[in-house]
């Protein structure tokens, strides 16, 4: 295992997804010797300062060994309760165990604190894992980036190209933040190999609202782009309840219910971010929303 005098050693849990693949890279670009705990070897991940390490989450023993020595862990382990809480609580014990100083969790979301305690699954699963953080004697740091820029394009259905339309519910003015999945690589990175990172730390590559969407497209595009509101949050709570009603049980993480969730946080505006810490390391070339959405017009 890489273990050079006065390099950082940071084990990533979940490397071989797409959030964890992107953090690996990340610190091995700053620098750092990173452990990447991994079910079976990963062909992207095969690159210098990264040792790849088959890990057995249900072995409390082989997981300490495998994280011992290590400055920091980031977890990066994305599921509902049994890998938030089960599968990432045995790496806190690891991390305890083996007195590794610094944990990040899977956080990666927006400001979970503020939502209401039954109104999102997956913001749920967060708060009752930093519960357990919290008593843990270990330094933690979450990192709150909002949703993921790439989600303008991709699951969440805001962006509408065929109609030029931005779709959205309550007000066409909420701001919502949004960061891309290699600007959170890329802080969290800092971060990990920050001794004095505290327990929260807040990004958003840009901040926008529909409305504010609807005029950028406009901008960049030779079409006009207007609003679609689709209704109220009350209206959307009752979409989302008949829609989870109506769902098969799943352990899957993005079920359509629970992206409506999502959506009704960042209408209301309790996931808002507030006091950014873009500046924190010194990044400044943050992915605003038009460099997000330019691709595709």
């Amino acid at each position: 295992m890489n273990s050079e005098p006065n390099r950082p050693v940071v084990v990533v849990a979940g490397a071989a997804g797409d959030l964890g693949g992107r953090l690996v890279r990340a610190l091995a670009a700053k620098g750092a010797a990173v452990r990447a705990l991994v079910r079976r070897p990963v062909d992207r991940l095969a690159i210098a300062r990264v040792d790849q390490v088959l890990a057995d989450f249900d072995d409390g023993g082989a997981l300490t060994r495998a994280v011992s020595g290590a400055t920091a862990i980031v977890s990066a382990l994305n599921g509902t309760a049994p890998v938030i809480l089960d599968v990432q609580g045995r790496l806190l014990d690891a991390a305890v165990a083996a007195r590794v100083p610094h944990f990040i969790p899977s956080d990666f979301c927006l400001d979970y604190r503020a939502t209401r305690p039954g109104d999102n699954r997956n913001m749920d699963l967060r708060r009752a894992f930093a519960r357990r953080l919290d008593a843990a004697p270990i330094r933690a740091t979450s990192i709150l980036n909002g949703p993921f820029a790439e989600l303008l394009e991709g699951e969440a259905p805001i962006v509408l190209h065929k109609l030029q339309r931005v779709l959205y519910w309550g007000d066409a003015d909420q701001c919502f933040d949004f960061t891309t999945k290699n600007d959170v690589a890329a802080f969290t990175a800092d971060a990990a190999m920050d001794a004095e990172a505290p327990r929260y730390l807040s990004i958003a590559g840009d901040q926008i609202s529909p409305r504010g969407l609807a005029e950028l497209l406009s901008d960049m595009d030779s079409r006009r782009w207007k609003l679609l509101r689709a209704g109220g949050i009350g209206r959307l709570s009752t979409i989302i309840a008949i829609a989870r009603t109506l769902t098969p049980s799943t352990q899957a993480p993005f079920p359509v219910w629970q992206g409506m969730q999502y959506m009704r946080d960042m209408s209301t505006g309790r996931g808002k971010l507030h006091a950014l810490d873009n500046d924190r390391y010194g990044k400044t070339d943050w992915t605003r929303a038009a460099a997000v959405l330019a691709p595709t017009l």
